[in-house]
């Protein structure tokens, strides 16, 4: 399908101009579904500029993907507070915050995938993701410890530790959408599940350096109980 060429930005509309060609970017980006589809030339065209234009708003194809991908990544923390129940525990809102985040992801997955493959350097994408995703995870995982769930300390592991979870389903999702998963949401929400009660077992139960033997062995314990 072929983009919509729009209406060419009037003189001195610098701001406005910069705001159709991140747009632009954005919806090419979405309809092709990879980056090597997205060109300066072509956005060019579709915008209604020449490419030197683009140029005077970013200095190469890297910083307008970059750019736009931040600002789509804006949205995340909107997102996860939408998603987030205040009159539920805070262990459940860490689930409640992880299901959007694998949601988000599967929603956007060319700007999730540039968003998180991209490690050399820490731009705006980290510093969206950081400030956001990062900061609802940390603010729960601090409320889970003042109540107990989770050991007191340094919230920064645990939010490595969830984050990981909830990228690692999310990216499996999106670049392995036909293996036999059934329903996603119910699989990504399991995968949370193990993660935050599993967090909460061991630091209040079963102890840091337990096995899985270990595990099984409470297990066996615990059924035998009357």
């Amino acid at each position: 399908m072929t983009l919509a060429r729009r209406k060419r930005s009037a003189r001195g509309s610098g701001e406005g101009l910069r705001a159709e060609i991140m747009d632009a970017t954005k919806e090419l980006l979405a309809r092709t579904g990879h980056v090597d589809a997205v060109s300066i030339r072509e956005i060019a065209k579709i915008v209604g500029v020449t490419p030197p234009s683009i140029y005077r708003h970013f200095a190469d194809k890297d910083q307008l993907i970059e750019a736009v991908v931040a600002q789509v990544f804006e949205d995340l923390d909107e997102v996860m507070s939408a998603a987030t129940d205040p009159n539920e525990s805070p262990m459940e809102r860490l689930r409640q915050q992880g299901q959007a985040y694998v949601r988000f992801a599967r929603e956007h997955p060319e700007q999730y995938r540039l968003a998180t493959m991209r490690g050399e350097t820490a731009g705006a994408v980290d510093q969206v993701l950081t400030s956001g995703a990062f900061a609802h995870f940390a603010a729960t995982i601090t409320e889970c410890m003042n109540i107990g769930v989770i050991t007191p300390g340094d919230p920064v592991p645990v939010v490595l530790e969830l984050w990981s979870s909830a990228h690692g389903i999310a990216s499996l999702l999106i670049a392995k959408p036909y293996l036999p998963w059934g329903d996603l949401d119910a699989v990504a929400d399991r995968v949370l599940r193990s993660v935050c009660i599993g967090r909460a077992v061991i630091d209040n139960i079963l102890g840091e350096g337990v096995t899985p033997d270990g595990v099984v062995q409470w297990l066996a314990e615990y059924r035998g109980r009357p």
